[in-house]
């Protein structure tokens, strides 16, 4: 019987496997992507008191007009980049980066170094 390959359930073990090694504190706290076909979402957690710090993702209202006319990794970019300034106001420096279980590559890539050319450390 031949079975058809499951990308999605293949990229959740990956990152089971990943949150076993990574945790985020309050003074390095877990900067989280997740990354759909259109969109790419960005946020950082504290996992000792479960919350969420910053977000950021390409529907924000705030980014919404800079993004027309841009492919996917610029918009991921520029949200890495939105992310890092949000994380500087609340004061968080250094993170723990956790890629979700995708490669990192492509517009996973682009904002993680969107997040570093602003200052934040990982």
């Amino acid at each position: 019987m031949i079975k058809k390959f499951n990308r999605n359930k293949s990229r959740k073990r990956r990152h089971r496997i990943i949150r076993k090694s990574i945790q985020g504190t309050p003074e390095r706290p877990r900067l989280n992507v997740f990354r759909s076909s259109k969109h790419i979402y960005a946020q950082i957690i504290d996992d000792t008191q479960m919350n969420t710090i910053v977000s950021s993702s390409t529907l924000d209202k705030q980014l919404s007009d800079k993004l027309e006319g841009l492919t996917k990794k610029e918009a991921a970019e520029l949200v890495g980049k939105d992310i890092a300034e949000k994380a500087k106001e609340a004061g968080v420096e250094k993170v723990v980066f956790d890629r979700g279980g995708y490669l990192y590559h492509g517009r996973v890539k682009a904002l993680a170094e969107g997040a570093r050319e602003i200052g934040l450390k990982f």
